[in-house]
């Protein structure tokens, strides 16, 4: 594997992390606590906005149910506020000590805008892909050019770098259809 492909491979699985990490926000029929871990918390004692996932366990003990427990019991209030203000469309009850969010099934109309939102999400990784693509070509190129390395090597590495994006975006292909399949599920 050459010095591109290296630098190719790795760029390209940044963006597949990124979107990877993407999808576990969107929503689907089940609930799972990638939905809320994100969501931003104002913390007015902390003086700061934290993530859920950094002020309380989120777990889903049953298929449409999340279960939120703060680490510190004060920011209970604070957690409420966010959960709803947030545009998940979730509403919060709370007994003082955890927070429970009943996950309301999808209609027909929020599955075909999820559906369009992931599709979405799957073509800007793809542009990344593509710009990851053109930057490593254009390396290759200047290399060529200044005569560092040789047409052969120049040929080689383009195709290289041609199979690597086939691969990865069938891969985003791959993730978005699971995920599309997942938002259909009732």
């Amino acid at each position: 594997m050459s010095q591109y492909e290296r630098t190719c491979n790795d760029q390209m699985s940044k963006v597949i992390d990124y979107l990877r990490d993407e999808l576990r926000g969107v929503r689907t029929g089940r609930a799972t606590p990638g939905l809320v871990e994100h969501v931003r918390i104002d913390v007015a004692s902390y003086g700061s906005t934290m993530e859920l996932r950094e002020l309380a366990s989120i777990t889903a003990p049953e298929p449409a149910t999340l279960v939120v427990k703060p680490f510190d019991p004060t920011t209970i209030k604070d957690i409420e506020k966010g959960i709803q203000t947030s545009n998940l469309g979730i509403t919060p009850a709370s007994d003082g000590k955890m927070i429970r969010l009943p996950i309301p099934p999808l209609s027909g109309e929020r599955r075909k805008q999820l559906t369009g939102q992931v599709k979405s999400m799957g073509e800007e990784q793809k542009i990344a892909l593509r710009n990851v693509r053109r930057d490593v070509i254009k390396k290759i190129d200047a290399d060529k050019k200044a005569s560092t390395i040789s047409e052969d090597e120049a040929d080689s590495g383009k195709d290289a770098i041609q199979k690597l994006i086939k691969k990865n975006e069938q891969e985003i292909d791959n993730m978005i259809a699971a995920k599309n399949k997942e938002i259909d599920e009732i």
